[in-house]
């Protein structure tokens, strides 16, 4: 009988959480709903219609004839493979200075957040307008110590494109620096302390300390870093246009020359082009995150 009067007690209970329970994940799905929508409208539908405007294999014998393609490539590969471990070399260099805790260093950081901090277009074309052969800064600093007039500095290929690096290593800096200083902090201090006891050096200690601890967080900083660079249009495009003679293109600056050509088939295949550089850095992103 105590049996029968207890179960029947716990039943009126249970309702009303299994109603909390099913109003809840209603409203999960109301909430939810908006996400989706963007999703589908700014990613799904332009990935679509990107893939369907560029099924066409014709596209690509016209994209592969042109020789700016070719020339694209290489720059994007020589991009990515100066740029993006030059940028992380200095990084992970730095973010041993900037750990230090000294009050100077700590207003010299806030300094050094600034390129990163400050907006792309305006800084770039102020570092263009400085690069200026005829009234830029630098020309004109040349000239009245030197008296010469200094070189075009955006009309050769190879210097544009090293500049255009250059603004990129510049401004993405900081932020890839403040990620390894995050990285360096959660290393426990004991292990530096014992270390020292033992009469490592600097060197010994970044070999045995700081590079294991650390090297997970550096090898996938650097692939999201080259994934985010594959899509870097600022530090070309407003630098150099892709210019001189449209030398100075990489892969994110390339479909906008088609664009302006009112090849927009081409401009798709382009694009899609790209995907073999971006597949392999996500998977094996994905592959060191999941370890």
């Amino acid at each position: 009988m105590s049996t029968t009067i207890v179960s029947t007690a716990e039943l009126p209970a249970s309702a009303p959480a299994t109603r909390r329970s099913s109003t809840w994940d209603n409203w999960g799905r109301v909430l939810v709903i908006p996400y989706l929508l963007v999703f589908a409208v700014f990613v799904l539908y332009p990935v679509g219609y990107g893939l369907w405007l560029a099924r066409h294999p014709a596209s690509y014998e016209r994209l592969f004839a042109d020789p700016i393609f070719f020339r694209t490539a290489i720059n994007t590969v020589v991009f990515l493979v100066v740029a993006i471990n030059l940028k992380m070399v200095v990084a992970l260099l730095l973010s041993g200075f900037f750990i230090q805790t000294r009050w100077w260093i700590k207003i010299l950081s806030m300094l050094f957040i600034l390129p990163w901090a400050v907006p792309s277009i305006p800084t770039i074309l102020s570092v263009r307008f400085m690069l200026n052969p005829e009234w830029g800064v630098i020309n004109s600093l040349i000239f009245r110590l030197t008296g010469n007039d200094g070189p075009n500095w955006l009309n050769d290929p190879t210097l544009a494109l090293s500049f255009s690096m250059l603004m990129h290593i510049w401004k993405s800096l900081p932020f890839w620096t403040l990620i390894l200083v995050a990285g360096r902090l959660a290393i426990p201090a004991e292990q530096y302390e014992a270390a020292a006891v033992d009469g490592a050096t600097s060197w010994q200690k970044f070999r045995y300390i700081t590079w294991p601890s650390m090297r997970t967080l550096y090898l996938t900083s650097t692939i999201l870093s080259m994934i985010w660079t594959l899509g870097d249009f600022n530090s070309v495009y407003l630098l150099t246009g892709g210019g001189p003679a449209d030398l100075t293109h990489v892969l994110a600056t390339l479909g906008i020359r088609y664009l302006r050509l009112d090849q927009v088939d081409l401009a798709m295949a382009s694009i899609v082009v790209a995907l073999p550089f971006v597949l392999p850095l996500v998977f094996f992103m994905m592959k060191r995150l999941s370890k």
